[in-house]
């Protein structure tokens, strides 16, 4: 529970959020004393400036009021600080507050819940990419990837996207599909010998969930102090069915009727370390939280287990 006359910052984006009116409202209806201090985001800085202010303010708190991308930054700047995060999800994924709990149904249960909530430590994962134009370092809450949700993030449009929500992407999926090739790949775990392996899909994730309530990562969580893998190598329509049999219902829907079981196929395989080092021989379309990043062919990724306070 949130003490009385708590100094905290308000990161909002003003495209996803025109006003601040019931946020206020809903954290002046939890602590009528608290000290607010807002910075809406502009088009130049999604949240990186803003969240430092709040921390030179002394802030405690700050929500984040945007989408994957303000999330993302102001997460960013607060890990390794004493100072909560919490959550308005206004964006299309909301990606790291489906993982965490958070509701999603308007602003003020949001911030109810993030006031009412202990605070809570959780994992995040960096990013060199050492060969590629995503140039870094960059940082993720949820997951990054290339191969299939790249793509299909790059071929949604974003008009329907902007209409449709989350099911934008269902539409981009059979496009994304028929483009994505197996590319081979060397994969180092930790300190493990290098693996090779041929793959059209790489998925690392601090957190498991995608839109639509699918587990991609069904042993990720967020505060465990490792990250989780996703290789997928589908090649013809058998391994197509076999990947969405496996991702979908084995991994996902399954686990919601109390089976806890991870499984992996042929075209399927899952795997964890804090240390992930990958070298493609073609460049790929990268992803971070949701959002396209341009192309990498060499990348290593590392968590940072337990720099961010979250309130949720």
């Amino acid at each position: 529970m949130l003490a009385c006359m708590a100094t905290i910052g308000v990161i909002r984006n003003p495209v996803k959020l025109d006003s601040e009116d019931e946020l206020r409202a809903a954290i002046l209806a939890q602590d009528p004393d608290a000290r607010i201090h807002s910075f809406p985001t502009t088009e130049d800085d999604p949240g990186r400036a803003m969240a430092q202010a709040a921390l030179d303010a002394g802030c405690e708190i700050v929500f984040a009021a945007g989408g994957d991308g303000t999330v993302r930054e102001v997460a960013d700047v607060l890990a390794g600080t004493e100072t909560a995060l919490a959550i308005v999800p206004q964006g299309t994924g909301n990606l790291l507050a489906r993982n965490l709990g958070v509701p999603l149904g308007g602003v003020a249960d949001a911030v109810t819940h993030a006031l009412r909530a202990a605070p809570r430590r959780i994992d995040v994962g960096t990013i060199d990419v050492t060969d590629g134009d995503a140039s870094g370092p960059h940082t993720f809450v949820v997951m990054a990837g290339l191969g299939l949700d790249a793509r299909m993030l790059v071929e949604t449009d974003d008009d329907l996207k902007a209409k449709a929500g989350w099911l934008a992407y269902v539409k981009a999926l059979g496009v994304a599909a028929a483009a994505t090739e197996l590319v081979s790949a060397q994969i180092v775990l930790d300190d493990d010998e290098p693996a090779q392996a041929r793959i059209h899909t790489l998925m690392i994730g601090n957190c498991g969930m995608i839109q639509g309530g699918i587990t991609l990562l069904p042993d990720a969580e967020p505060d465990d102090g490792v990250l989780d893998l996703l290789l997928i190598s589908a090649d013809d329509a058998a391994g197509w069915f076999e990947t969405v049999r496996t991702v979908v219902w084995d991994n996902g829907l399954r686990r919601l009727f109390g089976d806890d079981e991870t499984t992996s196929t042929d075209t399927v395989r899952h795997a964890s370390a804090q240390r992930i080092r990958v070298e493609l021989d073609v460049a790929q379309p990268f992803q971070i939280d949701g959002e396209e990043r341009g192309e990498v062919r060499a990348f290593t990724v590392a968590v940072r287990p337990g720099v961010l306070l979250v309130r949720a």
